[in-house]
């Protein structure tokens, strides 16, 4: 099990779900790249928004075998157990498969650790998620629209403004754009509020 959410946090509403995003970027000319598409507009979560391919854990995820695991840096950063990690790391290669048709090596010694975000309490269905970047470059396949996602893109970063967009998913492009250490997206008394994860 992960690490409790801030008290505040948990005190009302259902517990987040254990999910994760695949935040796949690319180097261009013209500057960075990343994947994303949009939500479905009868969506109950995050409708008709551009996000990142991701979703919930699921049992399998526990299973799946990979060639390294993740660093201990970047598992640590995921606020989980070192089961739990594995399984965050799995849903997000899984995830982005399913939704994109974009395929990376089993290899989560490869992802690195932005960003950990938690809904609102006021949310219908709330998620505990971790956001891992990938190297688009070792992707194999091309990106196809899904039931999940369409309009799918690699959209440079400082294009990416122009979108409707989550708060979350701004501040991880933001963290994109200037690199800094995996942060916490969490909200206080209905108001965002970050802080980096030591």
């Amino acid at each position: 099990m992960s690490d409790p959410a801030p008290e505040a946090e948990v005190a009302k509403g259902p517990r987040p779900r254990n999910a994760a995003s695949l935040v796949l970027v690319r180097q261009r000319p013209g500057g960075p790249e990343v994947l994303m598409g949009r939500r479905p507009r009868k969506s109950r979560f995050a409708p008709d928004v551009f996000v990142f391919p991701g979703g919930g854990v699921e049992p399998g995820d526990y299973l799946a075998a990979t060639a390294r695991p993740l660093g201990p840096a970047c598992a640590k950063a995921t606020g989980a157990t070192p089961r739990l990690a594995h399984a965050l790391a799995a849903a997000a290669l899984r995830e982005t498969e399913e939704e994109t048709g974009v395929v990376l090596p089993a290899d989560h010694g490869a992802l690195t650790l932005i960003a950990r975000a938690i809904t609102p309490v006021r949310s219908p269905i709330r998620f505990h998620a971790r956001f891992f970047l990938g190297d688009a470059e070792t992707a194999i396949g091309d990106h196809a629209d899904s039931a999940e996602l369409t309009d799918l893109a690699f959209r440079r970063i400082d294009e990416t403004t122009k979108l409707p967009l989550m708060d979350v998913t701004q501040a991880v492009l933001a963290a994109l754009a200037e690199p800094r250490s995996p942060f916490l997206y969490s909200y206080r008394n209905g108001r965002p509020h970050w802080r980096v994860l030591g």
